[in-house]
């Protein structure tokens, strides 16, 4: 059976994704340190577990009899902060969720997608590695990270008809949105004069919208997108 592995699927994104392509006919694995999705379905199976524990995500991936595609919706937040002010601990701890997950995660399905010759990776990381914004220089690299990465893995997975792919979302309508406001501030002022006044289409992006373009990039539609960034961002990224 074909599984879609999405990573971060107790989130509000992910449980969007996860909803997105059960609801395409898809089966889909979930993991996430939630101890369980609010979501239930057939074709969903979830399991609590840490992205960044090699062996448990190796033995996650093995259960599974073949992987069609990876979802890496997983991510943390940054507050606003100083770059002076950042500790080592908390600049490790954003670098290992949102980029070392990923490396985990491709070292262990790309095996199966390479013995498939068919599989497609989706790494979701965000317009602000692109047009940043003050303080957030640890989730920023992070994210810029993880786009390279995605492009290093396209190129090299390539001729095994392994396809990598970036999303940039725009700031999204999720409880996370809220955690990159200043220590303190107002989160529904913040939300409105700062993330909704800087997109050009004038409203925040919803995790419908992530999910509607994680389809497209996984399906036969986009056979010949690879190593391509696609901004879902309002036009955030003009």
């Amino acid at each position: 059976m074909e599984t879609v592995i999405v990573t971060g699927a107790a989130g509000g994104m992910g449980q969007a994704i996860v909803k997105t392509l059960v609801d395409s006919g898809l089966h889909v694995a979930g993991i996430d340190l939630a101890e369980q999705s609010s979501f239930s379905h057939p074709h969903f199976f979830y399991e609590q577990g840490n992205v960044l524990d090699e062996e448990q995500v190796q033995t996650f991936v093995d259960q599974l009899d073949e992987v069609r595609g990876v979802v890496n919706a997983i991510g943390i937040a940054q507050s606003a902060t100083p770059v002076e002010e950042v500790s080592m601990d908390f600049w490790n701890k954003v670098m290992d969720v949102n980029v070392k997950s990923l490396f985990i995660m491709a070292k262990a399905v790309v095996p199966k997608m390479k013995q498939a010759q068919k599989g497609t990776i989706l790494n979701i990381a965000s317009i602000s590695a692109v047009r940043p914004r003050p303080g957030l220089q640890a989730y920023i690299a992070s994210k810029g990270a993880a786009e390279s990465f995605s492009r290093a893995l396209a190129i090299e997975l390539a001729p095994f008809q392994i396809r990598v792919n970036t999303i940039h979302p725009g700031p999204a309508d999720t409880q996370m949105l809220g955690q990159f406001a200043a220590e303190g501030a107002n989160i529904e002022e913040a939300k409105q004069q700062i993330f909704v006044q800087s997109v050009p289409l004038g409203r925040l992006i919803t995790p419908e919208d992530i999910a509607n373009s994680v389809r497209f990039l996984l399906s036969d539609e986009a056979s010949a997108i690879t190593g391509a960034t696609l901004h879902v961002d309002g036009g955030r990224g003009l």
